[in-house]
């Protein structure tokens, strides 16, 4: 897994925004300012889609005061899927979304998990990452079902905290 003072890897992605999806890499998303990526294991699961995502759109103007300067999502999603589900929660504009499809980020950040036992292949661990200028300031991995380390509420704790 990903260490604090790591820098963030280099590998091929698409970003998802209201805009649309593009191929970039994901350090060129995560490489400047403040950022707080948050990965989740699918988009429309039913806690991603309840409980994970929402809270981070919920937060944002908080998250922004608090100095982040752009929030980004990774799931292992394909970008048509990545662009509905950011269209249905009202999320795109407010968060910038990953689409690693081949799972080639949630490896390389060491953030894989093994969902092909419910027919999902590899995905990534629920997680949060605060990212300053492309080096790993934070990391927060949920050690249990539900969001609590990986979420808005825990990440406005954590910036408070360190950046005050």
């Amino acid at each position: 897994m990903i260490d604090r003072g790591s820098p963030v890897p280099s590998v091929g992605v698409k970003l998802v925004t209201a805009d649309g999806a593009t191929d970039t890499t994901s350090d060129a998303i995560l490489g400047t300012g403040l950022v707080v990526l948050f990965t989740v294991p699918g988009a429309f699961t039913p806690t991603c889609h309840v409980n994970h995502l929402p809270g981070f759109v919920a937060n944002a103007a908080k998250l922004k005061a608090a100095g982040i300067d752009r929030i980004v999502c990774a799931t292992v999603n394909d970008h048509h899927v990545v662009k509905a589900w950011g269209e249905v929660a009202g999320a795109l504009g407010t968060v910038d979304f990953i689409s690693d499809g081949n799972a080639e980020l949630a490896e390389a950040l060491g953030l894989m998990k093994d969902s092909t036992a419910f027919g999902m292949g590899m995905r990534f661990v629920r997680s949060a990452l605060l990212i300053r200028d492309g080096v790993v300031d934070a990391v927060f991995v949920e050690d249990a079902p539900g969001v609590n380390a990986s979420g808005a509420p825990a990440i406005l704790m954590a910036l408070e905290a360190a950046y005050s």
